[in-house]
């Protein structure tokens, strides 16, 4: 039974951090918006954003490998690091300004200072790592990167990982001070409470069903109640599908030409969890390693620092997994009814190039939890099984489509954002480095479906984030001034060491 219609200028689908995030940036650009945002679970930031279901990298491209690829001329290719972290200095810039303006409070809840760091075996490794610290450091982005092959150094940066090890082989790291750790599922709820207070109508333990658009081209999204088993019908101007690896399946619902030749690649991923407070002391770093030969990105294993709940936590992985659950609330049908006849022979294209990765995922599920040990103890050399327990993380759906370079079915490592022609409706699909990376994600969303307003809110976008419209790379001294302003607003430094500009 139908019992409500309503309108909104925006609808905002998932109470994660992308939604938030949106949703945070047109209140404060145009704050007389009606805003609805719709969650099937019943509190925020429940799934992809959850802390356990997150890296909380604040994926910077500070230590993950595979962000700068070696070319077959042995150049690094560091384009794509220099990309991330740019849109990571917007993120924390957006932050800053949420605190200082005391829209936020207690960043320390959401945000950790802590060091990344790369660490490789192997001379061949070793060669390759030496070259990336070369081509970085030099890079204010990448002001303050230490590189050492000196296993004495190493002990005093990673005790944990080097105390009784038998150093028989090459053996190099890169460590920078300037990393974080971000709880995204805190950040979120930071924003939505921020949200409910202006008015922003937040509706948990509501799915949404369907999407129509209406002849005047808004769009109708069909609600069901789940707490009195109602259906809703809610108009809108503009509506984002922030949902996760939800949002593909309602991306196809709305019938954009968009939406296909589009698919998605479930994947689920485990971890290691230490909270014992005597291994936990001997180690405050993200550290990661690099992929096996033949292994996918999203297996470069690392061993990382994370505070949850308070509680200082080791987490080492991620082991891979397979369900067909597109979130780890979903169904088991979700991967059979993406399949449409639009994108179905992209779907099979994408199983016949990707035959090792089902080889390697079929692996990764047979592991028993010694073995799970064993893999851990190439990090951590006398880790004891009983110290850790193997936890299952958040569903990713990896991205498939036609591309020019791939051809058909080829499966995306990264977050992708698709959107209707005409601007009405956009929704946001992938993985990492997605979190880390909303704030410029969505201006992106913006720029693409707001452009009549954008030169407008031009100078509430540069007071939110100074850096808008800029290329920092360009521009090394706003580099510096960003980087301490937001380490003074979010607590990323002692304010003696946060110099004057």
């Amino acid at each position: 039974m139908s019992n409500k219609h309503t309108t909104s200028d925006v609808i905002l689908i998932g109470a994660g951090i992308m939604s938030a995030t949106l949703g945070s940036l047109l209140k404060e650009l145009a704050p007389d918006w009606n805003i609805t945002i719709f969650e099937k679970l019943d509190h925020a930031g429940a799934e992809s954003s959850n802390v356990w279901n997150n890296a909380g990298t604040g994926h910077s491209a500070l230590c993950e490998l595979n962000y700068t690829p070696e070319q077959p001329d042995g150049s690094i290719d560091i384009s794509k690091a220099l990309n991330i972290n740019e849109k990571f200095q917007v993120s924390k810039q957006f932050w800053s300004y949420l605190v200082n303006s005391g829209l936020i409070e207690n960043p320390h809840d959401f945000i950790m200072p802590l060091p990344h760091m790369s660490l490789v075996h192997g001379e061949n490794n070793v060669r390759f790592l030496k070259k990336r610290f070369n081509a970085l450091s030099d890079n204010p982005l990448f002001e303050g990167m230490e590189f050492s092959d000196d296993p004495e150094t190493l002990k005093e940066w990673i005790p944990l990982i080097m105390n009784d090890r038998t150093v028989d082989e090459s053996i190099a790291a890169t460590k920078i001070d300037s990393g974080t750790d971000v709880n995204f599922g805190v950040l979120t709820r930071k924003l939505l409470d921020h949200l409910e207070k202006q008015h922003v109508n937040i509706r948990f333990n509501h799915t949404v069903d369907d999407l129509q658009r209406t002849d005047d081209g808004s769009w109708e999204v069909k609600v069901r109640n789940f707490e009195d088993n109602t259906l809703e019908y809610h108009t809108a101007k503009f509506v984002f599908i922030g949902a996760g690896g939800g949002a593909l399946p309602l991306l196809q619902k709305t019938g954009i030409p968009e939406s296909e030749h589009v698919g998605g690649f479930p994947v689920s991923g485990q971890f290691l969890v230490c909270k014992n407070p005597e291994v936990t002391k001997e180690h405050t770093a993200k550290v990661y390693g690099k992929a096996e030969v033949g292994a996918p990105p999203m297996s470069v294993p690392h061993l990382d620092t994370r505070y949850i709940d308070g509680q200082k936590t080791l987490l080492f992985g991620p082991f891979a997994g397979f369900s067909p659950k597109f979130l780890k609330t979903g169904s088991n049908m979700d991967l059979l009814n993406s399949v449409k006849p639009n994108n179905v022979f992209t779907m099979l294209a994408a199983g016949a190039k990707n035959v090792p990765l089902t080889r390697y995922l079929v692996g990764q599920l047979m592991l028993s939890k010694e073995e799970h040990i064993q893999a851990l103890r190439e990090f951590v050399p006398d880790a004891q099984s009983a110290d850790w327990d193997l936890v299952t993380a958040g569903q990713r759906v990896q991205v498939i489509k036609d591309t020019k370079d791939g051809g058909k079915g080829t499966l995306q490592f990264g977050t992708e954002l698709v959107s209707g022609a005409n601007g009405t409706i956009a929704a946001l699909l992938g993985a990492s480095p997605g979190a880390s990376t909303a704030v410029s994600i969505m201006f992106e969303v913006m720029e693409k479906c707001f452009p009549d307003q954008i030169d407008e809110w031009a100078p509430k976008i540069k007071e939110m984030v100074p850096s808008y419209g800029q290329s920092l790379q360009a521009h090394p001294e706003l580099i510096r001034k960003i980087r301490q302003t937001t380490a003074k607003a979010l607590g990323l430094a002692d304010e003696s060491e946060v110099k004057p500009v």
